[in-house]
């Protein structure tokens, strides 16, 4: 099939050129440092989530109906799927206990670019070097795609941003590994983005869908990259055009002039956060200022305190919901609750979202008498800053603390042997130190090296 390359400037062909020609080399220190710490952080996310039912159902799913030879499950020695089911099932794994990393543009990359990106590696047996080029790019074209979208904006409207686009994240990752060409890579992306879904209504009931968006994304991608290598085309305008492109389609207010502004210039995965906590990230600031709270006044929580929380109308719309106890993601997507469990456990961690805390009386009486306080200030800050701030009264004064960003952020960041830590913590019996070792100098390494250290114990 041929096409008039003459055409006017376009930002679908020009991030398709940008992923054709992308190299290692191109990399900058600063990136190829956030995307090794990002794939360290995205293994033990997911390797900690196939301990959860829902994980386990989907894999459950996936192999009945069928196997293959190209791609492993985390959790086994050897390739038992077919790439695309692997990158579904690990993508799904990831994000599992709202363990993995987080972007400002509302993203979750790691879960839908790096399980497509090391199922693909995998089967072609991939160097290290061009598993962290297809990171980087994936992160890049997904995070540049939200932004065009106006992540709040888009997010108001219902949409899951990681469900709409990681599948264009995880085609232009695969797309580097696959060596697309620019035609090629424009098809990879026109298939994901007409793959791209994920609606925010799991917050209804809690329900196991959001743990589906990103390994969906990352299936659709993997699948869009290899259809393009077999010559399948996609729309080439998929960002653009007027009648379906996705620009239109998701957002009433989007812009396509993040798509490629300073594209090979600025890289916007340098500004990607890790979780210290397992929950929302637009809750984290929220967490860090109860956390500041409860050291300066005195543990253990008097719940007699009364709390206010300020927030901004899209923070409220996802997370300020009266919390009822229910499901795990219920509570891990309550801004009440992430802020009542802080202050009474000091603590936001896989411990405090069991059945028993989520159903504590005391937590649960404290997150429901707070009082969430509407606040133009912080309106201004996000998606930029997920700022936020916690008051409690105490001798008949209030005690505020403000946070402008999290732990975990470019402004409070956390290094290589935080990750490391963090790792350990929550898959301890892993041998965590070799599996570190090689994630944190990939390029050294092939994709396949790694992939068999994730079973070693320690």
């Amino acid at each position: 099939m041929n096409f008039d390359r003459r055409a006017i400037a376009a930002p679908t062909r020009e991030l398709a050129d940008w992923i054709s020609t992308l190299k290692f080399d191109d990399l900058p220190q600063r990136t190829r440092d956030v995307a090794r710490i990002a794939l360290l952080d995205t293994l033990g996310a997911g390797l900690y989530g196939f301990n959860t039912p829902w994980t386990q159902k989907l894999l459950t799913w996936v192999k009945r109906g069928g196997s293959g030879t190209e791609a492993r499950v985390w959790t086994e020695q050897a390739a038992s799927l077919r790439s695309a089911d692997a990158a579904l099932v690990n993508g799904v794994a990831v994000h599992a206990f709202e363990l993995d990393d987080y972007h400002n543009a509302k993203l979750h990359c790691g879960a839908a670019v790096i399980p497509a990106a090391l199922a693909v590696a995998e089967r072609l047996n991939s160097s290290g070097r061009d598993l962290l080029t297809a990171i980087v790019a994936g992160y890049e074209v997904m995070i540049r795609s939200s932004l065009a979208l106006n992540p709040s904006a888009a997010r108001l409207r219902g949409w899951h941003l990681t469900g709409v686009t990681g599948p264009f994240g995880a085609a232009a990752a695969c797309a580097v590994l696959l060596k697309l060409n620019a035609e090629e890579s424009a098809w990879a992306l026109g298939l994901a983005g007409t793959q791209g879904a994920g609606l925010w209504a799991f917050n209804a009931d809690g329900t196991m869908s959001k743990r589906l968006h990103p390994g969906k994304a990352a299936h659709s991608g993997v699948l869009a990259a290899e259809l393009a290598q077999l010559g399948f085309s996609g729309p080439t305008s998929i960002y653009e055009f007027a009648d379906g492109g996705v620009l239109k389609a998701f957002s009433d207010h989007s812009d396509p002039a993040p798509l490629t502004r300073d594209l090979g210039r600025v890289f916007h995965v340098d500004n990607n956060s890790i979780k210290p906590y397992c929950c929302c990230g637009s809750t984290h600031a929220y967490i860090d200022a109860a956390l500041a709270l409860r050291k300066k006044l005195g543990a253990p929580w008097d719940t007699r305190k009364k709390v206010r929380v300020g927030t901004c109308k899209v923070v409220d719309v996802q997370c300020g919901f009266d919390y009822v106890p229910s499901s795990a993601l219920n509570a891990q997507m309550s801004l009440r609750y992430a802020v009542a469990v802080a202050l009474m456990d000091g603590a936001a961690l896989p411990a405090q979202f069991t059945d028993a805390k989520m159903n504590d009386p005391a937590i649960v009486g404290l997150a429901q008498g707070m009082t969430l306080v509407p606040d133009p200030e912080l309106d201004k800050l996000y998606p930029k800053d997920f700022a936020g701030w916690v008051a409690v009264e105490h001798n008949g004064t209030w005690e505020r603390v403000d946070i402008l960003n999290p732990t975990g952020s470019i402004h409070v960041p956390i290094d290589a042997a935080g990750i490391t830590e963090k790792f350990r913590g929550i898959n301890p019996t892993l041998d965590t130190d070799a599996i570190a070792a090689v994630a944190l100098s990939i390029e050294k390494h092939t994709a396949r090296e790694l992939l068999d250290l994730l079973t070693r114990k320690r």
